[in-house]
């Protein structure tokens, strides 16, 4: 286990009251005071969105934000109690840190660390990191993931069609000689094994076997997530279930 690689700002505890309108949260501060709070989460938050929680807000002082707060974390007990990020921004910043500390020995030499370059088949895709040093090219995608079913972490959580679409790129990529990996941020510390989620998107569970199949490398991460930042667990097992309705 490393230390902290992502320290969260002073946080302030609440109560999730609603989330509405996709980017905003009705919170009850613990001191009585209701916030609306950026929900920095564009999914369904399925399991994780649990009116009446706990969650922990960061708040802003730049007069030009239209809201002062952001909505963090949340607490849920799918196993143990845990607290879960939402905020979907931060996963690449960590993994950011996580690389240049050079915490995923999996990767194996890189010297240079690229975010956002430009690839797929039609340029119009941006991969989150490229990778490059004395190896093969590493084309890295990064995916945010809370759901879960006990200490199974599942992706995705709903039909994602840029996520089939990004499967079908880093096929391609190991098809033109350079290394792809899924890495899969386990945005919780409860999770001790990963699957894809087939009952959200059956078509993303056929892609990603066929992308294991054809030498897209998986790296299921698992992050424990407390009020006080982000720290580096190891990797969950890959349990490939079959795939069922």
């Amino acid at each position: 286990m490393t230390g902290l690689i992502y320290k969260y700002p002073p946080l302030l505890p609440g109560i999730i009251i609603k989330r509405y309108k996709r980017f905003f949260a009705e919170i009850e501060l613990d001191s009585g005071e209701i916030i609306t709070a950026h929900c920095p989460n564009t999914g369904p938050m399925t399991g994780v969105y649990i009116p009446g929680h706990p969650v922990l807000v960061s708040p802003s002082d730049n007069p030009k934000r239209k809201l002062a707060y952001t909505w963090e974390l949340i607490k849920v007990c799918d196993t143990v109690p845990t607290w879960v990020g939402v905020n979907t921004g931060l996963p690449n910043r960590v993994v950011k840190l996580a690389l240049e500390l050079k915490l995923f020995p999996q990767l194996g030499n890189y010297s240079l660390i690229q975010p956002e370059v430009v690839y797929g088949t039609d340029k119009k895709s941006r991969v989150d990191f490229w990778l490059t040093g004395e190896e093969k090219p590493i084309f890295l995608e990064v995916k945010n993931t809370t759901w879960v079913k006990e200490e199974l972490a599942l992706f995705p959580d709903t039909v994602t069609e840029r996520g089939q679409k990004h499967l079908r790129e880093l096929i391609e990529v190991v098809r033109q000689g350079s290394r792809a990996v899924m890495l899969y941020f386990i945005n919780r510390g409860d999770c001790t094994d990963f699957a894809p989620g087939d009952s959200a998107d059956r078509l993303y569970g056929e892609l990603f076997r066929q992308a294991m199949s054809e030498g897209v490398e998986v790296l299921p991460c698992r992050f424990d997530v407390t009020p006080e930042g982000i720290r580096y667990l190891g990797l969950a097992k890959l349990d490939l279930l079959t795939l069922n309705d």
